[in-house]
């Protein structure tokens, strides 16, 4: 396990936070700067082309291990892949964790104050939010699912515990996600938010008949995520504003792959103390 090492620089056309945190190392890959799914490629693998860091999605492993291995370079630690369920638990990492073979249980989100150990989640179209609190951090996957249930609140309050700071010391970013003007939802989305969205002026779920006439929503991923964090007392709020689903050059996307016939790739947020 490294301890401490130095990160090599993160790929020109990865994401990189936008806040004033020099404690901590993070930042968000894209499609760019790995070995996956070539033109050579069979035709099933060329949609994971070229930075899947996802194992279960039909690539090749070796592709997959040397993808990992460029994300971990340019972190400097040992990012933790967890086995995300679209839940809330949170996982606070420990050694073990990063072993060969480790087989954590299921979470959607893991805090760090190691800093040989980094958090990882993965997404492809999912929000993906990274947390810097004094000697903590924190990164949760972000699905409505998870994101209704409680998995922003469920990381600050692991992370308050392992470091004992409070919401106002900690800030959050928000990666790229399936943006408000593409996330098609139905009524099971309206359910699981109740009337949360509708609180202010501006709307976090849209009503707009789709092209067939049929009744659907569209979803704000990123403001519902905002509007949470601020309920729980965190200021310092950035990132959002990229969509996977209108730039799926650049970012892996589940729903556009879907409609090509395509595997989706697998991107990750990942963030390690210094």
């Amino acid at each position: 396990m490294r301890n401490d090492a130095p990160a090599a620089a993160p790929h020109p056309d990865w994401l990189v936070p936008d806040w004033d945190a020099p404690q901590v190392q993070a930042f968000m890959t894209t499609r760019a700067g790995g070995v996956s799914g070539g033109l050579d490629a069979p035709a099933e693998q060329r949609g994971l082309a070229s930075l899947n860091l996802g194992r279960s999605v039909g690539d090749d492993p070796a592709h997959v291990v040397e993808n990992r291995r460029r994300v971990a370079a340019a972190i400097g630690g040992e990012p933790v892949f967890l086995k995300q369920v679209h839940g809330t638990t949170v996982l606070r990492l420990r050694a073990e964790h990063a072993l060969p073979g480790a087989d954590p249980e299921p979470a959607d989100a893991a805090i760090s104050t190691d800093p040989a150990l980094a958090c990882a989640v993965m997404v492809a179209d999912c929000l993906p939010v990274l947390f810097a609190g004094p000697g903590v951090v924190g990164a949760a996957h972000a699905g409505w699912r998870g994101l209704a249930a409680g998995v922003l609140e469920q990381t600050v309050a692991a992370m308050r515990e392992a470091a004992g700071c409070d919401g106002a010391s900690i800030r959050a970013w928000l990666g790229a996600c399936i943006g408000p003007a593409q996330f098609e939802v139905g009524a099971d989305v309206l359910e699981a938010f109740g009337a949360e969205p509708f609180h202010r002026d501006q709307p976090l779920l849209r009503f707009e008949p789709n092209a067939q006439g049929e009744p659907r929503w569209r979803a704000d991923l990123c403001g519902l995520a905002r509007r949470r964090l601020e309920a729980i007392g965190l200021h310092a709020i950035s990132g959002g504003g990229w969509c996977t689903l209108s730039e799926p050059s650049r970012f892996f996307s589940f729903r556009h792959e879907r409609v090509d016939g395509l595997r989706s790739g697998r991107m990750a947020a990942v963030i390690r103390l210094r």
